[in-house]
């Protein structure tokens, strides 16, 4: 027997638990939520700096690699995804930035009716819960906590303060829509765990009886009659199951796995879908197009004193001392993940109008994002471009669900990528070499002093550059006469029926800073949408008939 729900959401990841919470809140319509990985069991998950454990988890991560870039070296880049409750949100660095105030405007000014930051900012703040206090630009009442960090680092004020001589102000909040500044990131966190979406909007939600939650169940297509979209089939434990949707199937797989199933549905460019024999349902040549992500470029420096989290995780009295901290005050490293330290600022000042450009200030060192720390102190200024122009694709290898796409990342390809990656990379190594920071490091590992020139530099982002696992844009919103459109301004995909999609692939371009709070709010903007859209649909449906005298 075939289950029947109201709505089937494919992802159970950053915007799948917000959906599976709003649209089963009033009662009235029952959910069926897949996730293709399993439940968000394991503590690495909850506690921050579990982040490092998660990077390369072969369970909990669906460990991507994209195609040899002939831009970076021809390099196959890691590109790591969440695979559990909570997806990416359950494995990130817990950032909490919502992008600039003109990256909303320009969604509204390409012809996106409703997505202005001033229409979006009602979301941001019903989703928070921010220990800051309400403002104008702030919510304390929602689900999802955005924590400040409590104990400051001798070596994150040197940054501030490094940074503070350059020209940059110091900023207690980076999501009011004008980010320019230096300063301490707020997290999402909660009394010292991670708050992840599945935490923070799944967990409420599971005592409903109108919400079914099914785990390790990998979707393979979305069922259609004609061009509407009545169902999905999805693997479970090596059988094969259809759940069928009376409303709609709403597709929250992320920027590489929805326009994945989409084209493995048969909606995608048409040359594709018949090369792997795909009956094509509607011919959508922009599915898979558009891909964007933020390249980080990592500065290494030793440190002249032992006051980093390198020297804190290699012995064993460091690491009695940073646990006691956390399980007595809920504080310190554990608590904190990664990335303490925040920049925005501008890279290419004559050119950009607002910040081009994002530091990540790291208390530890090592060669690679989430890998084991160095042997001597050691800090990392992470620095990427906020806005690429660059452009990817993703397009399925298979008719087969399980086969990873392929994905083309295409980093650096336009003359403004290269040019800010460097200055970028410049503008790093004015911190360093400015006070209160230049006392404080001994020397720079990487890039090293050898590199100097523009080439070099460029030649060095190339080498080492790596993901900072911000992928969007694949599934575009944008008008109808858009050729690449694949989504409207209410997510529907276009040339179908019954089929959204909501998560980050439909980011018409990259918001200015990281991408899981943006994607939460979209979710929750579009179970708005999709409620109003069930509520139009029954009032049609129950409206009586005009009797029309003779």
């Amino acid at each position: 027997m075939v289950q029947s729900f109201d709505y089937v959401i494919v992802g159970a990841g950053s915007a799948g638990c917000v959906l599976a919470n709003r649209l089963t809140q009033n009662g009235r319509y029952s959910v069926c939520l897949l996730e293709a990985g399993p439940a968000d069991r394991s503590p690495w998950i909850h506690l921050p700096i579990g982040y490092g454990k998660t990077m390369f988890h072969p369970v909990y991560n669906w460990g991507f690699y994209t195609d040899p870039d002939p831009n970076m070296l021809d390099r196959k880049l890691y590109w790591p995804r969440g695979r559990t409750l909570g997806g990416s949100s359950s494995i990130n660095g817990l950032i909490y930035i919502r992008g600039q105030k003109q990256d909303y405007d320009h969604w509204a000014a390409l012809g996106n009716q409703g997505w202005s930051w001033e229409e979006c900012l009602p979301y941001f703040r019903r989703i928070e819960h921010n220990e800051l206090g309400a403002s104008a630009t702030r919510g304390v009442d929602g689900p999802l906590w955005a924590s400040t960090i409590k104990q400051r680092h001798e070596l994150v004020d040197a940054f501030i303060g490094a940074s503070n001589s350059l020209g940059v102000p110091t900023v207690d909040d980076f999501n009011t829509g004008d980010q320019e500044g230096v300063g301490y990131y707020q997290l999402t966190t909660k009394h010292g765990l991670r708050c992840s979406t599945a935490v923070a909007f799944l967990k409420p939600a599971r005592g409903r009886a109108n919400l079914h939650v099914e785990t390790d169940a990998q979707a393979s297509r979305v069922v259609f009659e004609g061009t509407r979209a009545v169902g999905v089939r999805y693997a479970r434990h090596g059988e094969t199951v259809d759940v069928r949707a009376h409303r709609e199937v709403i597709l929250a797989a992320g920027a590489l796995q929805s326009p994945q199933l989409l084209q493995l549905s048969g909606i995608g460019p048409q040359a594709l879908l018949r090369e792997f024999g795909i009956p094509v349902i509607a011919n959508r040549p922009g599915v898979g197009e558009n891909l964007q992500d933020h390249l980080q470029v990592r500065l290494l420096y030793e440190v002249t004193k032992p006051i980093t989290t390198n020297d804190q995780l290699r012995s064993w009295s460091g690491r009695a001392k940073i646990g006691l901290q956390w399980l007595l005050l809920r504080d310190g490293p554990l608590a904190v993940g990664i990335n303490q330290g925040g920049m925005f600022c501008r890279a290419l000042p004559d050119e950009a109008k607002t910040p081009d450009i994002q530091f990540h200030f790291a208390t530890l060192s090592a060669d690679t994002a989430g890998g084991d720390v160095h042997a001597f102190p050691g800090c990392t200024y992470s620095v990427c471009q906020l806005r690429p122009q660059s452009r990817g694709r993703v397009q399925i290898r298979s008719s087969q669900a399980n086969v990873a796409p392929s994905i083309q990342s295409n980093y650096l390809d336009t003359e403004l990528d290269r040019r800010t990656a460097v200055a970028g990379v410049r503008f790093a190594r004015r911190v360093a070499t400015s006070e209160p920071m230049a006392s404080l490091m001994k020397r720079e590992l990487r890039p090293g002093a050898h590199a100097q020139t523009d080439a070099e530099l460029l030649h060095f982002c190339r080498e080492h550059g790596q993901t900072i696992f911000h992928p969007s844009g694949t599934a575009k919103m944008a008008v109808a006469s858009d050729p690449m459109a694949v989504v409207d301004e209410r997510l529907r995909v276009y040339g179908v029926s019954g089929l959204r999609v909501v998560d980050g692939s439909i980011m018409p371009t990259l918001v200015s800073g990281n991408t899981n709070v943006p994607i939460v709010m979209v979710a929750d903007k579009a179970s708005d949408m999709i409620l109003e859209d069930a509520h139009e649909t029954a009032s049609r449906q129950v409206r009586p008939k005009v009797q029309v005298p003779a």
